[in-house]
């Protein structure tokens, strides 16, 4: 176990480029399952979830090879299914939530899988059944084993239908899409997540030979077909990644250059730290955050509080709902943040009172932050990562306050964010990473 010795106080001044999106890479590398022929991914991010993934994948039979630093091919020609009973997968398996994304894939092309109850971040319940009840609308029957916490997922032939998903779940409409792709006949996906990692996922499908049309909707068909060859696919970068930068800037009254950002499939994440009154210029496909001494939440034109929200895309995504709440605390103004998808997100706003933040936790969805304006200083304190987008969240506080700050359990951190130690230090923070 390792902690994050983090002082305080700094500003930073540099360029920083955005690793590969986590969330699209998971997905991604999932589809290789698809086809027995090579894939090369482009843009991989070296984290901690996406490597675990794609050891899960080599324990499968799935041949992989590091190209260089962020690029790799696989080729999923081997596959070796009784693996899925082994031990070794099953504690590999249950200890990611990605995981789950890989019974798309199985049932499409070897009519089988099996996967125990995945793991991940302890942010409220996450069920399963849009993933589920999409397969059955398919053709597939699954078992879950109450004792053993185990799903037993088979489909002797999947066959195209019509089904209106009960929400608009971004690893449940990947995975159905994935399950869809090589079914008999045509599938319509009502109410589909339309996140631009969705996006990517049909574009790469279809450079396989996928016939899937309404991309960037929430109405996707597909016609299934009988084989997906190989491609070549870029992952995009990470937005959530991105959206931390804007707020770390703004929190350290520091002037950062955020390099790289496919701008066009950031949707409303820039509107929102500009609600925040955070000034920043889009340069070619760049972003520059100034310093900024003070910036100020705007309010409604009634004139009444901000309510910012996390929703399905093109809404805010939930993700970095974290981390616009610790930067709203050295805002001018007051803002109701509102979590919807998750009812364990938001108690980690306890250890920003701590460091003396003024929050009002109004109950598990909502908080009301009074903005201190920099007039008084998040003061340094101990820390423990809850999750990874709170446990980032945590360090940008530690970042802008005054003193020493210590966070623990960074492994959360690090199962999403590449280096960010390394990173950042590059461009003026001080934090030390210590193996405990």
């Amino acid at each position: 176990m390792s902690i994050f010795r983090v002082e305080g106080g700094h500003k930073l001044k540099g360029a920083i480029t955005p690793q590969g999106a986590k969330n699209e890479a998971l997905q991604i590398i999932c589809a290789t399952l698809l086809t027995p022929e090579k894939i090369t991914i482009k843009n991989i991010p070296d984290i901690r979830d996406v490597n675990r993934l794609i050891e899960l994948l080599i324990g499968l039979g799935v041949s992989v090879s590091k190209l260089n630093k962020t690029d790799y091919e696989f080729q999923a020609k081997n596959i070796d299914l009784d693996y899925l009973h082994s031990n070794e997968y099953v504690k590999k398996s249950s200890s990611l939530r990605g995981s789950v994304m890989t019974i798309g894939p199985l049932i499409a092309r070897f009519g089988k899988a099996y996967i125990p109850k995945p793991g991940g971040d302890k942010i409220g319940r996450r069920r399963l059944d849009t993933h589920f009840l999409g397969f059955q609308k398919l053709g597939a029957k699954f078992e879950y084993n109450t004792d053993k916490k185990f799903y037993t997922i088979q489909a002797d032939k999947l066959k195209g239908t019509y089904m209106l998903l009960d929400e608009a779940s971004v690893t449940g409409t990947a995975n159905i899409i994935m399950a869809a792709v090589l079914s008999k006949g045509t599938t319509q996906i009502y109410n589909a997540a339309c996140e631009p990692y969705i996006q990517q996922l049909c574009k790469m499908l279809n450079r396989m030979g996928a016939k899937i049309s309404g991309i960037s909707s929430n109405l996707l068909t597909i016609e299934g077909v009988d084989y997906l060859s190989g491609c070549e696919h870029s992952v995009l970068p990470d937005m959530i990644e991105i959206g931390s930068f804007i707020g770390l800037a703004a929190m350290t009254s520091s002037e950062i250059t955020i390099k790289n950002v496919s701008y066009e499939n950031l949707g409303v994440i820039p509107q929102a730290f500009k609600r925040l009154g955070i000034k920043f210029e889009k340069i070619n496909d760049d972003i520059f955050v100034p310093t900024q001494d003070h910036y100020e939440i705007e309010t409604f034109i009634d004139g009444s509080i901000m309510t910012i929200d996390d929703a399905p895309w093109p809404g805010l995504t939930p993700d970095l709902l974290s981390v616009i709440l610790v930067v709203a605390t050295q805002a001018k103004g007051s803002v109701l943040i509102h979590q919807k998808m998750f009812e364990s997100r938001l108690f980690f706003v306890d250890k920003l009172i701590d460091m003396g933040a003024q929050i009002i936790l109004c109950d598990p969805h909502r908080a009301t932050v009074i903005g201190l304006d920099k007039q008084h200083y998040l003061k340094g304190t101990t820390l423990i990562s809850p999750d990874i987008r709170a446990g980032v969240a945590l360090l940008i506080a530690a970042m802008s306050a005054k003193g020493i700050s210590t966070i623990h359990n960074i492994e959360q951190i690090d199962r999403g964010y590449q280096f960010i130690d390394k990173r950042l230090n590059n461009i003026g923070a001080k934090i030390e990473r210590i193996d405990d």
